[in-house]
Formats: C-alpha cells, structure tokens, sequence
C-alpha cells in the first residue's frame, strides 16, 4: 500500500519567472520534464486570472496521467506555488499499512491549503530578510541573457524550510 507524496515544489514569480524549484525522490533526476510541467501549468494560473474571481487556491490545474497531478495557489504579490503531487506516491511502512477501514487511493483530492500555507509562510519571512532583495529576481528586458542560476532563490534557511515541507507532507495533514 502506498500513498500520495510531494514530487516536486515551484516557486514561480510574478513575472513567470522560476524561483525555486525543488524535486523529492525518486524525481531528483527530471528536472527537464518537471521545470515543463510547471511552465504548463502557468497557462493555466493566466486562464483563471482572467476569470471574474480568482481565489488563492486554485485547486487541481492539471492532472499529468494517474500518477502526477499539479495543485496551485496565487499569493495576491502574484507569486505563484505550485505542488505536484504522485498521487501513487512510495510504500507505507507495515505499521501504518495495518489500518482499519479501506486503503487511500490517488482519487480523493488532497487537500494541500496546509502546503500552501506553510510554503506562503516560508516565503513570507524570506521576504522579512534585510539581506534578501525580491527585485533581484525580476527578469529584466535590459538584461542581456543571464544566467539561469542568477534568478533563482540561494536563501539557505528558505531551500531548507521548503524541502521540509515536501518531505512531511502526508494525506490529511494539518499542521507542517
């Protein structure tokens, strides 16, 4: 019995830009395919925009097969979190195999506002940083080709904070 687990965290920016981005096992080796999962799933945060009303949980934005499915959520800076979750995730040790009741499957929707909420809180105090610059990580058009690794997050207590979350993460969770 197994159930489901974070694949992978994207922090993106207001300017679609990617901020963070964290991969779990057993997906530490696609950053490829999970860096266009992402840049998908931005289309998608657009679509909902420009609807009437659009809420900080955006729910399931795509669902990839029956195994990975993208979750959203838009801080009102316009700073998108995005989870992906294996909905098949890894083996439950036998002791929490042995529960009563019937196995949890990949169908119920998680419910991640637990996720958001803490991933939203990480990011808030790395914003409370006097050292951290927010604008350093705005691409801008007078910049010729910079390097991919200039626009990224290196806070290493923020890196630290969302890898905890993506590891602790269970189904049903409340507080992280």
């Amino acid at each position: 019995m197994s159930g489901p687990k974070i694949a992978c965290i994207g922090i993106i920016g207001k300017a679609d830009n990617p901020l963070h981005i964290s991969l779990f096992p057993p997906y530490l080796n696609s950053t490829v395919e999970f860096s266009f999962l992402l840049n998908s799933c931005l289309d998608i945060f657009e679509i909902r925009q420009k609807q009437t009303s659009v809420d900080q949980d955006l729910g399931l934005l795509h669902a990839v097969d029956e195994k990975l499915a993208a979750y959203g959520w838009l801080t009102t800076t316009g700073v998108k979190l995005l989870v992906i979750i294996d909905l098949i995730g890894q083996p439950v040790p036998n002791s929490m195999g042995k529960q009563k009741g019937s196995p949890r499957t990949g169908s119920k929707d998680p419910d991640l506002k637990p996720v958001f909420r803490a991933l939203q809180t990480a990011y808030i105090r790395l914003l409370q940083n006097p050292f951290y610059y927010p604008d350093d990580h705005v691409p801008t058009i007078k910049a010729a080709a910079p390097t991919s690794n200039s626009l990224q997050i290196t806070d290493h207590e923020f890196i630290a904070e969302v890898r905890h979350i993506g590891e602790t993460w269970v189904l049903d969770a409340t507080i992280l």
